[in-house]
């Protein structure tokens, strides 16, 4: 039984990804789901009645409520920093969907607001605590692969047009491959080998305009403001270096997710976009691959497990494990492997960030310390 008092959250955006966070966020002893709003109030108050949420609520009401502590930010990412910044100077902490903001100058200022009110940012994606990439955690922390020397991750597709409702957004400045998928991607392999140093990369924008092909924006085209393959080369600071490939211009292929390779063994990681395995490892001398039983739970779809990790930092004082700066780690190692490209160079990052705490094994469901 729950201890402290559970945080009173104020959802802002209810959007495409809302429904599994209200779904989710609730089944967590730390949460409670206080009120919700939306620019269009008809589907804050659709998303409200589907899920129980209390109170429909204007963003205003939200910030101006005193007993609402934390913010969940899902609106649209060009929307991120503006409803961060009035969350913070309302006395709020705050947890945005990814990416933490578009512009690095709006992270930054976010982080020193944060600190100067004694505020928690924390922010999507919280895939990472899942019991997929928490087993390879704790495979690589108990050494079996040995020291990491080298890592691989890609995520190819062609692109949201065919699928999403809205898929716009996702060819405009703060979209792309990979700053819609990349934060999935940067944030396991941070998590699961420490902060990166310095990148370089490459990117192309292969298409100047995309045509809808799903309801109900059918037929429209889309100006593509943005690269759409990005190839990146990332420098940790414990020697491994990694390959990163994020492509809205690829039909098909055949590649892993994320794969670490060790001294003694490499592990092949699951996908980073959800909680779950299959995890795989394959040490020297062994003939085939072997599947790992996951040794984590919080393996089905578990958002909301960051934002119920950062209310209970916020409850005991520790660092919270989806935190503000790992957040803006992620943030200026995208901005650095567009620049690298364009600037045709490597780029020294200045920000760093602790290596996200390992979640504890035997966790009940519903709950986080």
């Amino acid at each position: 039984m729950l201890s402290i008092p559970p945080v009173k959250v104020g959802v802002v955006g209810t959007g495409n990804i809302s429904g599994i966070y209200l779904e989710r966020g609730q089944t967590f002893e730390i949460l409670e789901m206080a009120a919700v709003a939306d620019l269009v109030r008809e589907r804050a108050e659709t998303q409200a009645e589907l899920y129980n949420i209390p109170r429909v609520a204007t963003t205003a009401e939200i910030m101006a409520d005193p007993s609402i502590e934390m913010v969940l930010n899902l609106t649209t990412p060009g929307a991120h920093a503006e409803v961060a910044f009035q969350a913070l100077e309302a006395g709020k902490s705050v947890y945005n969907e990814k990416p933490l903001a578009i512009r690095q100058e709006d992270g930054k200022k976010m982080l020193a607001l944060a600190k100067e009110k004694g505020l928690l940012v924390g922010g999507a994606p919280d895939t990472f605590l899942g019991g997929g990439l928490q087993t390879c955690r704790k495979l690589i922390d108990d050494g079996w692969i040995g020291t990491p020397v080298a890592a691989t991750a890609f995520m190819l597709c062609h692109g949201h047009e065919s699928w999403h409702p809205d898929p716009e957004f996702y060819y405009q400045v703060g979209g792309g491959p990979m700053f819609d998928m990349g934060p999935y991607y940067l944030t396991a392999l941070v998590a699961l080998m420490g902060p990166a140093r310095r990148v370089t990369g490459s990117t192309r924008r292969t298409f100047p305009t995309r045509t809808i092909t799903s309801e109900p924006h059918y037929g429209t085209e889309i100006q593509v403001e943005v690269p759409t393959h990005v190839a990146g080369v990332l420098d940790f600071e414990n020697g491994a270096v990694a390959t990163v490939i994020t492509s809205f211009d690829v039909w098909s292929h055949q590649l892993p997710t994320i794969e670490i390779y060790g001294t003694t063994g490499s592990l092949s990681v699951p996908d980073p976009n959800t909680f779950g395995g299959p995890v795989k490892v394959r040490r020297a001398g062994m003939d085939s691959w072997a599947e790992v039983p996951l040794t984590h739970g919080y393996a089905q779809n578990s958002r909301s497990l960051g934002l119920a990790d950062m209310a209970y930092a916020l409850r005991t004082g520790r660092p919270a494990r989806a935190g503000g700066e790992l957040c803006y780690h992620v943030l200026e190692i995208m901005h650095a492997i567009h620049t690298a490209s364009d600037q045709g160079r490597h780029i020294d990052l200045e920000s760093t960030c602790a290596q996200p705490a390992p979640l504890p094994m035997d966790l009940l469901p519903g709950t986080v310390r």
